[in-house]
């Protein structure tokens, strides 16, 4: 009998993975995934609760805390596509592995960092380690389930994660004023401990090793150094030095570099004809405003509520409760109306509902009632994302074959995520900010009143786009497996659905949406 650990995800007859759901092996594996995945979830929605006291500990000015979120994104939107390429072809649960603990030893050095420029540095090693364990927790679901148990198991993965990314907030705020903002990243360590001898034991392998020509190193480096450097000038703009000026002209010199490269390559990790769908091409646009007003939204909120309305760091992460909260309950009923409409309604009103939220904003200032000022609007704004985020998960996976479904699915997120740092980096600037805007009240809440109603404007170009270019798609289409969705900072992930051999669930054939 073959040991827990020398088990491969496919059964004798090489039909398709073999685990079921049930056994102690299907436990263990949605164990592992569900922590693994929860640790990067926490990660990007606990640090903008922390941040404020990140700032007054190491003495940081605005941009260092731009950075601390920003670097942690641009490494992960960077090469997040590359990492889930490398556990296809090296090995699932090795890249897993590897990523939960790249990404605890990253943890370790953030906590411990001594300075504000040890901890972005830190937080951008962080993004790489997200960049493998995140798709890797779902590509082991997909390699190891039975066709039978898989969509049940990522519904399992997905609705705990979910209830991660709730308790996220709550736990940091909790951590920043008991312990101190360092536990918000020594938590990890704890957890991979737990997470990483687990995968090792009872995880089956599985890897796809001959269906890969080789790795898009350059395009992800490329694609990484772009978008460093864009946001490099755009939060150092204020200074108008030649540095920035040079950052900004090779930051689109290397993006014009990376679309080159993805032209050109064999097997590029973001194929430019993916971009012939024009219904893929015009959800993705909406993502990028939509998640651009997101990523704006709660890196200033966050600050906004202990900044200027004087809650404190557990007060402020029990106070974004609400969106998470509404989309775990009714992501999913969501996602079933949408099939019966069709997308374009829910992605039309679903922005323009948050742009009502971001308005409601401005009416939290100096000792603002939770109940009335600030929970009216976050419960606009959840029902916002519920109405849009399923919908526009759906809606890309639609507008390509079965086939990229899960490459689909990275490109939209990995587009979520770009949009959200390069907001993070500009909108002080567009607003006003100054490096030491988040010291004074009067002066951040005069900021913040100029940034809301940018991202409300971003959002209403979103809900104008989807609504001149979005079209029902084909009956048949491919229907998202990851129904319950509790994070507020991206669009979910999906599984890849590539493999169409016999006794395979490809759940649909996808088609171009035109």
């Amino acid at each position: 009998m073959a040991k827990p650990w020398e088990q491969t995800a496919e059964d004798a007859s090489g039909a398709g993975p073999a685990v079921r759901i049930a056994s102690p092996t299907g436990k263990w594996i949605l164990l592992t995934t569900v922590l693994g995945s929860s640790m990067a979830m926490l990660d990007s929605t606990v640090v903008n609760v922390a941040l404020p006291r990140i700032g007054r500990d190491l003495d940081a000015s605005l941009a260092a805390l731009q950075w601390t979120v920003n670097a942690y994104m641009v490494t992960l939107a960077g090469l997040i596509l590359l990492g889930g390429s490398l556990g296809d072809r090296f090995g699932r649960r090795r890249i897993f592995v590897l990523g939960v603990v790249w990404f605890a030893s990253a943890s370790l050095l953030c906590g411990l960092a001594p300075t504000g420029g040890v901890l972005i540095a830190a937080r951008a090693l962080q993004g790489v380690g997200g960049a493998l364990l995140t798709p890797g927790s779902l590509a082991l679901i997909q390699a190891s389930f039975h066709p039978d148990d898989r969509a049940r198991a990522v519904g399992l993965w997905s609705g705990f994660g979910g209830v991660g990314a709730a308790v996220g907030p709550f736990l940091g705020g909790w951590l920043v004023d008991g312990p101190g903002w360092r536990w918000v990243f020594l938590l990890n360590v704890p957890l991979a401990l737990v997470c990483a001898p687990i995968a090792l034991r009872h995880v089956p392998e599985s890897a796809d090793g001959g269906s890969h020509r080789g790795f898009d190193v350059l395009g992800a480096v490329l694609g990484a150094l772009s978008l460093a450097l864009v946001t490099y000038a755009l939060i150092e703009a204020r200074g108008g030095s030649v540095a920035v000026a040079v950052a900004a002209v090779v930051g689109v010199a290397a993006g014009v570099a990376f679309v080159l490269v993805e032209r050109r390559r064999p097997d590029p990790m973001m194929p430019p004809d993916i971009f012939a769908s024009r219904q893929f091409t015009a959800v993705n646009l909406v993502t990028l405003c939509v998640y651009a007003a997101f990523g704006g939204f709660f890196f200033l909120t966050a600050l906004q509520l202990q900044v200027v309305a004087g809650y404190s760091a557990l007060e402020a992460g029990t106070a974004l409760l609400p969106t998470t909260v509404l989309m775990l309950l009714f992501s999913a009923r969501s996602g079933e109306l949408a099939q019966h409409i069709g997308p374009r309604a829910p992605l039309t009103a679903g922005p323009l509902l948050c742009a009502v939220a971001l308005l409601l904003m401005l009416r939290v200032g100096p000792d603002a009632s939770y109940v009335r000022d600030v929970l009216p609007a976050l419960l606009v704004m959840g029902a916002g994302m519920v109405t849009l985020v399923a919908p526009l998960t759906a809606t890309v996976l639609a507008s390509v074959d079965t086939a990229r479904a899960g490459l689909a699915s990275g490109i939209n997120n990995a587009a979520a995520r770009a949009a959200g740092l390069i907001a993070v980096a500009a909108l002080p600037l567009l607003a006003g900010m100054g490096p030491d805007a988040y010291r004074s009240a009067g002066a951040f809440d005069a900021a913040f009143r100029r940034a809301m109603p940018l991202c409300a404007g971003i959002l209403v170009l979103g809900a104008v786009l989807a609504f001149a270019t979005v079209r029902r798609p084909a009956p048949d289409c491919l229907r998202p497996e990851c129904r319950t969705h509790g994070s507020v900072a991206v669009p979910p992930l999906e599984p890849r659905r590539d493999d169409t051999r016999p006794g395979r669930d490809t759940g649909g054939r996808g088609r171009p949406a035109e």
